[in-house]
């Protein structure tokens, strides 16, 4: 077979196989569940500004503009691939759904945190940002794949543009997977 005979075929395929009918969720959330998406919000908005707050205790300036520009890079990044990629919401509101904005807010914190100040800070952030995932998921806005994105474009903008915050007695930590368990590192340097 040829390949341009196989590309018809593929495509006669494609044509002749009927689309999936998408259904959207359209049920009302309890009151817990809007309780949940009405906190996992307020988380997000929380967790750049806690760590914006926590440069500032550290008067780690170098800190607070990647920060800033982490943040900007995530949530506009989020913003226009919304516009580009028009995916219906699980509850059929509109065609926003990929990728969630909301977690984008919180992870650009969360990333922030693990990247500058280490694990100490990133993990309980990160954690957070999971439960702002969750909230988003549970109340039909997003399906899981549209956090997951969000949280990956903000792990990345952290991974390129925050460097380690050196401490003042330039004592560095560290956690690595092993494979019993984990190492947990200490080091001085001169």
């Amino acid at each position: 077979m040829t390949m341009s005979r196989a590309i018809a075929v593929l495509a006669a395929l494609t044509v002749a196989t009927p689309a999936v009918a998408f259904t959207p969720n359209t049920t009302p959330l309890s009151k817990s569940e809007k309780n949940i998406e009405t906190i996992g919000t307020g988380v997000a908005i929380a967790l750049p500004l806690v760590a914006g707050g926590i440069t500032l205790l550290k008067h780690d300036r170098v800190g607070s503009l990647q920060l800033v520009v982490e943040s900007a890079l995530t949530v506009g990044t989020a913003y226009a691939l919304k516009n580009i990629v028009k995916e219906r919401r699980p509850n059929g509101s509109d065609y926003k759904s990929f990728p969630s904005e909301t977690t984008a807010l919180a992870a650009s914190g969360s990333s922030f945190l693990w990247g500058r100040y280490g694990w100490e800070y990133g993990l309980p952030a990160a954690a957070m940002t999971q439960f702002v995932s969750y909230s988003r998921v549970q109340a039909h806005q997003h399906r899981w794949y549209d956090t997951l994105a969000s949280s990956a474009i903000a792990a990345g903008y952290s991974y390129v543009l925050t460097t380690p915050f050196k401490k003042k007695y330039n004592i560095d930590t560290s956690l690595d997977a092993a494979p019993d368990g984990a190492l947990v590192r200490m080091s001085y340097q001169w």
